[in-house]
């Protein structure tokens, strides 16, 4: 096995019970696609909640009312540092009713999810837009569609 270019230390912790949540190894796989030649090393920790622990996350820390799909709190940037909580049962959802497979949509969520921590946003139009090509980009180099089309 080819030893990847991102020295990364991954923590992952499943605090909900919900099906459809994908392997480990996927998860480090996406995680360290979206890293590559971004980060030479980083620690992360992948919180894996309910709905109700997610909205009490982005009330406390957005003040938004409800669930997201994922909140990424970055620490430091060299060496990376920071955590990710994703809702499951909201990131299942939203795959079926955009119809289209969840390891696809988790791979694009865990994706996002790491540029956010690498300081990338989507608060201004050119920001999106250069996110959206990034994300588009790495996706496409782990065979999954543009999610964006």
């Amino acid at each position: 096995m080819k030893k990847s270019p991102v020295d990364l230390t991954l923590n992952i912790h499943v605090a909900c019970e919900q099906e459809s949540i994908p392997s480990n190894a996927d998860i480090r796989t996406w995680v360290l696609a979206a890293l590559n030649g971004r980060s030479p090393s980083a620690e992360i920790g992948i919180r894996i909640v309910s709905e109700n622990e997610m909205g009490e996350l982005n009330h406390n820390y957005r003040h938004k009312q409800g669930p997201t799909n994922i909140l990424s709190f970055a620490y430091s940037q060299s060496p990376l540092s920071g955590d990710m909580a994703i809702c499951a049962s909201i990131v299942n959802q939203e795959a079926t009713s955009l119809g289209i497979e969840k390891t696809a949509h988790w791979a694009h969520i865990l994706v996002h999810g790491v540029l956010h921590l690498l300081g990338f946003d989507h608060e201004k139009e050119d920001e999106a837009e250069l996110m959206e090509n990034l994300e588009t980009a790495i996706l496409a180099k782990l065979g999954v569609s543009n999610p964006y089309e």
